[in-house]
């Protein structure tokens, strides 16, 4: 059986799982989840906990246990708490403005790249520099901050470009004569 799966999942004050045949969902202050559920793992509830158990001695089933675990895990974390990625903009005239619900970006292109936030992320610039980008589903805040990332990755001799907050970039040496 996986470690992770040994251990279960607490529900906290105003956070709700209701298990379905096929499907768990989560309800908490900051909205609802829902994760598909296969046969191989089987989820109980009680006491304000969530425990996983494997149906079948499977390789897969065992496997399955610890990845759904961590699914729910973050789901909980997501509603209760919420998610947040932030991204820092690092470059002469590169900046980040929002426009309505989409994120306008200057990053040394011939022309601005707008980014449309998805349904459930929301999109804060502090500064023209900064963005935070918070949601209750860490895999669409994560997606999100990967594809703004992408229009101009950091490169590694100036270390210009858009990168995460706490994000390490080598500086490559330049060429010698």
């Amino acid at each position: 059986m996986s470690r992770i799966a040994k251990y279960p999942v607490e529900l906290p004050k105003g956070v709700e799982a209701s298990i379905m045949s096929d499907m768990i969902t989560v309800k908490g202050p900051l909205g609802t989840l829902s994760q598909a559920l296969n046969g191989d793992v089987i989820v109980n509830q009680d006491a304000g906990m969530l425990s996983f158990v494997v149906a079948n001695d499977s390789r897969q089933a065992q496997a399955m246990s610890g990845t759904l675990r961590a699914l729910v895990a973050n789901m909980v974390t997501g509603v209760s708490k919420g998610f947040e990625r932030r991204l820092s903009l690092v470059g002469v005239g590169y900046r980040a403005a929002l426009q309505g619900d989409a994120i306008k970006l200057q990053l040394g292109f011939s022309h601005d790249v707008v980014h449309p936030m998805p349904e459930g992320v929301k999109a804060e610039c502090p500064t023209q520099t900064e963005i935070v980008l918070k949601g209750s589903n860490k895999q669409v805040v994560g997606q999100v901050a990967a594809e703004i990332r992408a229009y101009r990755p950091p490169e590694p001799y100036k270390g210009k470009g858009v990168r995460y907050v706490g994000e390490h970039v080598t500086i490559k040496e330049t060429k010698k004569k």
